[in-house]
């Protein structure tokens, strides 16, 4: 069916964008990725607090996820280099991905057999391997979904992929805490292993999207050509492995720059500082909710209930103002409510116990993010080449993500010294550099320029 372009669509043409396959697919994968976040990150920070593990120490264990900003390092690995085997079964991207799926459900059922307060160091260890498997996952799931459909595409496929991601996190978040309420820890992390199996069914019944061979990518790439004729001397495997380097970790990031000059540097600035707000205070959202007297029961009970309502509407909401109004024009819009909400949170601790304000702060907090990534991913997609899809997005989701999950690590510090009010206004003020950055970027006609193609 041909896709109307993005400025000629009426609302009805928006909608049915909806029911294609490649974009459906999204749902499933965004599910998967979304699974394990949490289980590394809040749910084990809410587990940890339960079992008498120190704020502080939860504060650091927040680290881990730092995995998910460094995944750029393996990502030319990942893009380039096929796995034994399983890549040549299922085609490159599906081989890759349903080996770090493996990894991530060995790595939940070894944190389900483990007690945090007898075995800290062990946890950590098993966290790290469920955390390596999702960014891995996190490469692949990107670089498919960009080649999987065209870029009139993405802001759907994002919007999608969104409400999948948000009900893994609602899984991992709202699900295991009442898993781990009725029945205990061990069960949880067990049920939500089981839930690894969806990706992995989505990988076997899903087709590999086209790509053109790795000869031919290297062929068309200038400067693998230069580095060719400047090694015409050398042995034939070196020369090959010399050609790999320069056009799997050189060339996607030379593109990118020569594609927007210095002006690359202004957006690479702005990917970090988008999320910074509400990634600086993530780990602490769970030990919150647990100092102000809510059960692991009553938590999932409302993030699963308003969450996921809020999640879902905010995903499509998103996805459907990016296909109609375009992206650019929102970004600014989306930037202030990721900062703004932080002051619910603020406004929760001050509350106490009070459950009506907890309904109002998930639901907030759930309905902004939804929006918000929808918007920014199908804007991350428009800045990648889909010469070198699974590099530079991994690169664009790294520096999202890095500065907001170091400054997480002293979140469980700050709390212990300024306490939970202040500490939320605090990472609500880091957002607004985000804003001004925004709205810059939606005036200057300089960022606009599409993807490369080549």
């Amino acid at each position: 069916m041909p896709v109307t372009p993005m400025s000629r669509r009426s609302w009805r043409q928006t909608l049915a964008v909806y029911r294609r396959p490649e974009v459906l697919t999204m749902l499933f994968l965004g599910f998967s990725a979304g699974l394990p976040f949490l289980l590394v990150f809040s749910t084990l920070g809410a587990r940890l607090r339960m079992s008498g593990v120190e704020v502080a120490t939860i504060g650091y264990f927040s680290w881990i996820g730092i995995l998910y900003s460094i995944k750029f390092f393996w990502a030319p690995v990942v893009d380039r280099l096929p796995l034994p085997l399983l890549c040549r079964l299922l085609g490159h991207r599906r081989g890759w991905m349903l080996a770090a799926q493996a990894l991530i459900l060995l790595g939940l059922v070894g944190m389900a057999l483990v007690e945090p307060a007898h075995h800290l160091l062990l946890i950590a260890w098993l966290a790290l391997m469920v955390a390596f498997g999702a960014a891995t996952q996190d490469i692949v799931v990107d670089a498919f979904r960009i080649e999987s459909a065209e870029e009139s595409l993405q802001a759907a496929m994002s919007s999608v992929y969104i409400i999948g991601y948000r009900g893994g996190l609602l899984a991992a978040g709202a699900g295991a805490l009442a898993l781990a309420g009725n029945y205990s820890w061990s069960i949880a992390y067990l049920g939500m292993a089981g839930l690894a199996v969806v990706g992995m069914l989505t990988v076997l019944l899903r087709p590999e999207p086209p790509r053109p061979p790795l000869a031919a990518q290297l062929a068309r790439e200038p400067k693998v050509r230069a580095f060719l004729r400047r090694t015409r001397g050398w042995p034939r495997t070196l020369k090959r492995a010399g050609a790999w380097c320069v056009g799997a970790i050189i060339c996607p990031f030379t593109d990118f720059f020569t594609r927007f000059g210095w002006y690359a540097l202004a957006l690479l600035v702005f990917i970090g500082l988008f999320r910074i707000s509400d990634l600086s205070m993530a780990a602490m959202a769970n030990p919150l909710y647990v100092d102000l007297g809510f059960s692991a029961q009553r938590i999932g009970e409302v993030t699963g209930l308003f969450g996921l309502a809020m999640t879902l509407l905010g995903g499509v909401l998103g996805g459907l103002l990016a296909a109609r109004y375009g992206v650019r024009p929102l970004l600014w819009i989306a930037a202030a409510l990721v900062a703004a909400t932080n002051l619910l949170f603020a406004q929760l601790a001050l509350s106490g116990a009070n459950l009506w304000m907890l309904v109002v702060t998930i639901t907030g907090d759930n309905l902004t993010n939804g929006m918000a990534s929808a918007i920014f991913i199908a804007f991350l997609s428009g800045l990648t080449s889909r010469a070198y899809t699974a590099t530079q997005y991994a690169l664009f989701s790294s520096i999202m993500t890095l500065p907001g999950k170091f400054i997480g690590g002293f979140s469980g510090a700050l709390v212990e010294a300024i306490g939970y009010p202040s500490f939320f206004v605090y990472v609500s003020l880091l957002g607004l550099p985000a804003v001004a950055l925004a709205a810059w970027i939606a005036r200057d006609r300089r960022f606009s320029e599409p993807a490369s193609t080549s």
